[in-house]
């Protein structure tokens, strides 16, 4: 999907993050645990380190959502955050290209809307807190998978 883009790690992998910025899942986990329908990666693994991918549930042929954490889909198409205008030329695949980036130490101009998106994830972490009994994971698996993505981890709520 990208080819030939360069980027400069300038802070220690998984450390100095924004202050308004603390995930609660690490990209290793969010692969692990079972995001995207396991088609997310499966090109770019040479970016990454391979520890990453030991455990990741990946399927390279199609979008799998039995993969996913929750079994159930919560993505949107491409397409739909590329109309939206949601998507910076420099990480063509959104939000969790960004957060993987990041994670590596890459810092960049489009840091702070990106943190701003994660941050407005809290809704749905009210909600779910709201209307599901404290660990039942089985009560709104569309957000909680949604959440997943933004490395919000549901299961702590």
């Amino acid at each position: 999907m990208q080819q030939g883009y360069v980027y400069l790690l300038t802070k220690p992998v998984g450390r100095n993050f924004h202050p308004d910025f603390d995930p609660e899942l690490t990209p290793k986990q969010m692969l692990e645990m079972g995001v995207f329908g396991g088609k997310y990666m499966t090109d770019c693994r040479d970016e990454f380190p391979a520890a990453w991918f030991k455990n990741a549930k990946l399927c390279s042929e199609r979008h799998d959502p039995k993969l996913n954490f929750f079994g159930i889909n919560a993505s949107k198409p491409l397409s739909y955050w590329e109309e939206k205008d949601w998507i910076h030329p420099d990480d063509p695949r959104g939000w969790f290209q960004w957060y993987c980036r990041y994670y590596m130490g890459r810092r960049h101009p489009d840091d702070e809307r990106q943190i701003k998106r994660w941050r407005a994830m809290t809704r749905h972490i009210a909600q779910v807190v709201k209307n599901c009994a404290r660990g039942d994971l089985s009560c709104r698996p569309r957000q909680r998978q949604a959440l997943l993505h933004w490395a919000y981890d549901s299961r702590r709520f």
